[in-house]
């Protein structure tokens, strides 16, 4: 039986968000482009940085790479876990990426949360952020863990879903049914992309991430530390 309430998240919740992000977006870049940027604190501090926020990108890049082949390729995926030692090597890379993610996260926080340099720069907007990435993350894992085999269920259940609202035709009959987990990182998935355009994730519309694989960037300060305020000839 299909609740309202599952009307109302899995069926009003999705375009609501939409309109905001593609509004959100577009009145951004429009009044504010020079904010289109990841606003790296790595200047302020990079060891912790590279470090904390290098695994986070490969971690949640991968992770949703994975979503991403799941949802356009579905029949292929069912094909690949017919197999089940194909599917233990899926769903064991997929979780191991998803702790990565998740550890790592808890770096990026922790950084921010230790270096004073790195705390005054982090706005209200960025722990929310980090908020719904910890809440998104940590519900994929439990998933992964508790209601195994999500590569299959995803590609069964979850991508009809998907693209029955890309028809402006929701589909709910597909996640009603599913645990309350799985509800959970669905709604706050979208609730992610609703909040998308106020947060520094906005730079991944505009620009690439050449740090993933570049060296660690070393800063050298035209001043001679033992002299505050004076400038190197």
């Amino acid at each position: 039986m299909i609740h309202y309430l599952d009307q109302l998240l899995f069926a009003a919740l999705p375009y609501a968000v939409m309109v905001v992000f593609l509004l959100g977006t577009i009145q951004r870049y429009r009044a504010q482009s020079f904010s289109y940027s990841s606003l790296s604190s790595q200047f302020l501090e990079n060891r912790q940085h590279f470090w904390a926020m290098v695994p986070f990108h490969y971690g949640i890049l991968t992770v949703l790479a994975g979503h991403l082949v799941a949802f356009l390729i579905p029949r292929q995926i069912l094909w690949w876990n017919s197999k089940p030692a194909r599917l233990y090597v899926l769903e064991v890379t997929a979780l191991a990426f998803g702790i990565i993610t998740l550890v790592s996260l808890g770096a990026v926080v922790l950084r921010r949360l230790t270096s004073a340099k790195v705390n005054v720069v982090t706005s209200k907007a960025d722990w929310f952020l980090y908020l719904l990435l910890f809440v998104q993350i940590l519900t994929g894992v439990y998933v992964a863990v508790f209601n195994p085999w999500g590569s299959s269920w995803f590609a069964a259940s979850a991508t009809p879903y998907l693209w029955s609202l890309i028809k402006l035709n929701p589909q709910i009959g597909y996640v009603a049914a599913m645990p309350l987990a799985v509800k959970l990182h669905i709604v706050n998935a979208f609730i992610v992309v609703g909040f998308f355009p106020f947060t520094r994730l906005v730079h991944i519309l505009v620009v690439p991430n050449p740090y993933l694989w570049r060296r660690p960037q070393v800063v050298r300060w035209n001043r001679d530390p033992r002299r505050t305020g004076a400038i190197e000839s």
